[in-house]
């Protein structure tokens, strides 16, 4: 999805009454805001995103106040919130995250829009699990599901979401169930059911989660390879978590030469990486390898190299 050359993101005042005009606006800015995202990562992205919520008031109104509002309308700024949300999420910006996704859900409730509901949910799970949160994250990812079988791709997200929360609870085995669960789930394939959004959950995605899920357990043997396959997969860039957390993996399996080789890659192009999840994951293991006692001098000093490449 690219975005246009010179985006309105805002509704002009002098169409302010025009039928559909918020709708399109709004979907305009939701385009916009995914393309910056996918292409440069969220702290590029949040200037746009302070620039939606000045155009668009709606987005901070009482939900109460929005009930007369046309149900397209109301699911599009439903859906804008989302990804705000999202945004503000990867740039850092917790608290802020929390509020839109909450904005998200009550606006996609006033329309009935249970697909956004169930992707800011789904959002809002890995939020809860980031701040080490993992029961509220589980309570999160349980919302999604209702009384309807899911369509395979959303069902594997929802598998996905599960299973991380249960290995940072300190689950072993129902985890590795569960990420399967997802893998075989995926596999069913597209459906004329799948939201929208549902582009994005792709083998990429999923390799990478499934490495992730194997390193919180300490498999490192399965994480590092699945972890791998995902970092050096082409997609958005909001992916550079899945190098990050490859690089975790490396240093506490105590794989030297791969760590060092990896920061050698990745420490040239770490000031580019837009999204503060992963500047903090990286962060976090370059400043342990410096204090380690165990880490080779040469790997110690690709630390600091790291430490200073990446942005503020």
């Amino acid at each position: 999805m690219s975005a246009p050359d010179h985006p309105e993101p805002g509704l002009p005042a002098d169409r302010a009454g025009e039928p559909g005009a918020l709708h399109a606006a709004a979907l305009r800015t939701v385009r916009r805001l995914v393309a910056l995202d996918t292409e440069h990562g969220a702290t590029a992205a949040v200037p746009a995103v302070r620039e939606a919520v000045r155009s668009f008031p709606q987005l901070s109104a009482d939900p109460g106040s929005l009930h007369a509002e046309d149900a397209d309308r109301l699911a599009a700024l439903a859906e804008l919130a989302e990804v705000i949300g999202w945004i503000l999420f990867d740039a850092g910006l917790h608290p802020q995250a929390r509020r839109m996704n909450a904005r998200a859900l009550a606006l996609a409730g006033l329309c009935g829009d249970r697909w956004t509901a169930r992707l800011v949910l789904l959002n809002h799970s890995m939020l809860e699990a980031h701040t080490g949160r993992p029961r509220a994250a589980l309570a999160s990812a349980a919302r999604a599901v209702g009384p309807k079988p899911l369509p395979a791709r959303v069902s594997s997200l929802v598998l996905i979401r599960q299973a991380h929360a249960l290995a940072m609870l300190g689950a072993s085995r129902e985890p590795l169930v569960l990420i399967a669960r997802a893998q075989s789930r995926f596999l069913d394939g597209v459906s004329y059911r799948d939201p929208h959004w549902a582009w994005w959950i792709d083998q990429s995605e999923l390799l990478g989660h499934r490495g992730w899920v194997h390193a919180r357990l300490g498999r490192w043997d399965r994480a590092v390879p699945l972890l791998h396959a995902a970092a050096a997969a082409p997609g958005p860039s909001y992916r550079h978590l899945f190098t990050a957390e490859l690089l975790a993996a490396l240093v506490r399996a105590g794989a030297w030469t791969e760590a060092e080789d990896l920061i050698a890659d990745l420490a040239p192009r770490a000031a580019g990486i837009g999204s503060v999840r992963t500047t903090g994951t990286l962060r976090r293991t370059a400043r342990g390898l410096r204090r380690s006692g165990a880490a080779p001098g040469r790997l110690k000093d690709a630390a600091v190299f790291l430490l200073e490449s990446l942005p503020a």
